[in-house]
């Protein structure tokens, strides 16, 4: 992807395509993502629909939409990236749980050779613990980066971000 052009973005973008689409769905299925790109009727992507980026390798399993829900790797990433430090998102495997994010960089910070490390955004709004509502924020944040639409808004097409939020 190229980072100055979001117009190479979204469900026009193969990979994007692949994260944005709904769990419910198989974007491999070529009827399925002509159906979104086209906003056909039966294809129409909103906010009640959890984007596979969400889940544990990107795959949901259809009885049991929960499981490896919100341990999708390119959501941890962007957690860590965030609240820790762009440079902790590196060190996401994906097959974690992601809960203990901001423990293991608030035991990682005290020293590092003797110099103290910089703040990071979790210590500085004093955030003990990974919430639903960061989980949240982020996901927003995470759909943005992979859409094609260029400058924030509430609603994208039809997927609205508060309500999904």
């Amino acid at each position: 992807l190229n980072p100055d052009d979001k117009h190479t973005r979204g469900f026009v973008n193969n990979a994007c395509g692949k994260l944005l689409c709904p769990a419910e769905l198989d974007w491999s299925n070529p009827v399925v993502r002509t159906g979104i790109q086209d906003h056909s009727e039966d294809y129409i992507v909103t906010e009640l629909s959890f984007p596979t980026y969400l889940y544990d390798k990107y795959t949901a399993d259809p009885d049991n939409l929960e499981e490896g829900l919100f341990k999708g790797r390119i959501l941890i990433q962007g957690y860590k990236a965030v609240f820790t430090s762009p440079s902790s998102a590196k060190d996401v495997e994906g097959d974690g749980d992601g809960a203990d994010v901001i423990w293991n960089n608030a035991c990682a910070r005290k020293t590092f050779g003797g110099v103290k490390v910089k703040k990071h955004v979790a210590q500085i709004i004093k955030m003990r613990k990974v919430t639903p509502h960061s989980i949240a924020y982020i996901a927003c944040r995470v759909r943005f980066a992979l859409s094609y639409i260029t400058s924030w808004q509430s609603i994208d097409g039809d997927f609205d971000y508060v309500l999904f939020w």
